[in-house]
């Protein structure tokens, strides 16, 4: 039986990362890239770390040919380490300005994509090759789109042909 998302029982990703630089990568994600902090815990030996909201979280499995094809669209050639993380924000081009003058790394400037979203690519803080996209069409309107389906939906479509 296929469990339905209330089923689901993962009730959330968390992606955590070592920063060299706690205090610079917390400004960078919290203050300028704008991820409310949910809370933060301080310990023996100095050690910290913020934990910060980031909206509905999905784990993106992509083989190597599908990086490889991200890349080119967002980048022009291979850039991707086996991590990146990707944000989902209202405004692709202002986001990706204010991560820029707050020093991250510019890779690629924001461009629409063939799935209809405006993506930029950064290098930031704590090491990560992130990418800050817009999606340019309502969800309802992407779901009409002969791309969009779960694996589960192309394999029924797929016997359904047979």
């Amino acid at each position: 039986m296929e469990a339905r998302p209330t089923d689901n029982p993962v009730k959330q990703l968390r992606l955590v990362v070592e920063a060299d630089d706690y205090d610079e990568a917390v400004r960078f994600y919290r203050d300028v890239l704008g991820l409310p902090e949910q809370v933060a815990y301080e310990g023996d030996g100095d050690a910290r770390v913020t934990i910060l909201e980031a909206g509905r979280a999905t784990l993106e499995i992509a083989n190597p040919a599908q990086r490889r094809m991200i890349d080119d669209v967002e980048v022009g050639h291979p850039t991707t380490p086996r991590l990146r993380v990707a944000f989902e924000v209202a405004d692709g081009e202002e986001r990706t300005a204010r991560l820029v003058e707050a020093g991250a790394e510019l890779i690629a400037s924001p461009r629409e994509t063939p799935w209809r979203s405006l993506n930029a690519r950064l290098e930031a803080p704590a090491g990560l090759q992130i990418t800050i996209f817009e999606e340019l069409l309502a969800r309802s309107e992407r779901e009409r789109s002969d791309d969009f389906a779960t694996d589960a939906e192309r394999t029924d479509a797929e016997r359904s042909d047979n």
